[in-house]
């Protein structure tokens, strides 16, 4: 053998050796929600670290897509901000657990010169989008906003066009407070909007609202914060107007009466600190699970998930869970099967 050739056969060897290690690299599938598309991005980041033989390839197409996807069971996990339907669950081919992971504030976020601090209502948000209130400088606005500089310039409604778990506690928020809405239009991941423009997911909604001078959407709060967006503080249940913030989402989970499937709202909670558009987000898996060795994976890191990785929540802009939640949860993934 030459010395030239020696180079050679190394490089082979160690070419082979990374292409072995990536095909014995386990792929889990999971698609869904936006609204927690940030911290589940870090999460999968991580655990690559703490176990390189799995990687998770993530679509964040919106609640409604996750929901689909997992009935179809085309991926290993579905995501949403809504809970299923006791009518979606029927159609699953097997028992679908819900696991909440964090929650997080829907924001009303708005495009306006001087970027002015705005303080809405509930039943003002519900007339901006059922079409009611269409200019900025509207007296229902201007009430909550003395001294603020409001234009007389149409208000340009942005909405999501897909479906979406943001749109279903922003919703199911809208029908606490607002009993036109309720029966005109109603909580749901996908609704007739009476007014506005649809952009889809989180980011398509946010990018709207930027590039549109006089826009108003609603986004979960992180993508509000990326974009350098203002957002309203929002009259609550008691009476307060209170910003979204990880303490008053914090507020508004300590108070939801959370069944034993877990499926609950956090909307319109009460007490003065609590934040009212406010939701959980969940990770949607099968019970059984049909790949043993996939289902061992997905356990392990959900199991992760639920402690290290409530930690890093916060700074991203979400609230952890409360620890008896938490420790509930911890039980019910012990109950998936493979």
């Amino acid at each position: 053998m030459t010395k030239l050739q020696l180079p050679k056969i190394l490089a082979l060897v160690v070419a082979l050796g990374l292409s072995a290690s990536a095909s014995a690299q386990m792929m889990i599938n999971g698609a869904g929600a936006t609204f927690p598309y940030p911290i589940y991005s870090k999460w999968f980041d991580e655990y690559a670290k703490v176990d390189p033989s799995v990687r998770f390839n993530y679509q964040s197409i919106g609640s409604g897509g996750g929901q689909k996807q997992i009935l179809a069971q085309t991926v290993d996990f579905g995501a949403s901000d809504g809970p299923m339907s006791d009518e979606n669950l029927s159609k699953a081919p097997g028992k679908i657990l819900h696991i909440p992971t964090v929650a997080g504030a829907v924001v009303i976020s708005y495009n306006l010169d001087g970027n002015p601090a705005l303080k809405l209502d509930g039943e003002t948000i519900a007339d901006v989008f059922l079409g009611k209130i269409k200019k900025w400088n509207d007296p229902k606005i201007a009430a909550s906003n003395s001294g603020a500089n409001l234009p007389d310039k149409e208000i340009v409604v942005v909405h999501r066009s897909d479906g979406s778990g943001t749109t279903f506690i922003f919703t199911d928020y809208l029908s606490k407070i607002s009993p036109e809405w309720k029966s005109k239009v109603g909580t749901n991941t996908s609704v007739n909007w009476p007014a506005g423009i649809g952009g889809k997911g989180n980011e398509g909604v946010s990018g709207q609202v930027k590039q549109t001078p006089g826009a108003l959407g609603y986004v979960e709060l992180i993508y509000a914060i990326q974009n350098k967006m203002p957002y309203a503080d929002v009259k609550n249940a008691a009476g307060q107007f209170v910003k979204p913030t990880i303490e008053s989402v914090t507020a508004a989970f300590g108070t939801a009466n959370i069944p034993d499937d877990f499926r609950f709202s956090m909307t319109n909670a009460p007490g003065n600190d609590a934040y009212p558009i406010a939701g959980a987000t969940w990770l949607l898996v099968y019970e059984q699970q049909k790949d043993a060795a996939k289902g061992k994976k997905l356990v392990e890191f959900l199991k992760w998930a639920l402690t290290k990785g409530e930690g890093m929540a916060k700074d991203l802009n979400y609230a952890p869970l409360p620890g008896d939640l938490q420790q509930r949860v911890l039980k019910r993934i012990d109950e998936i099967k493979s």
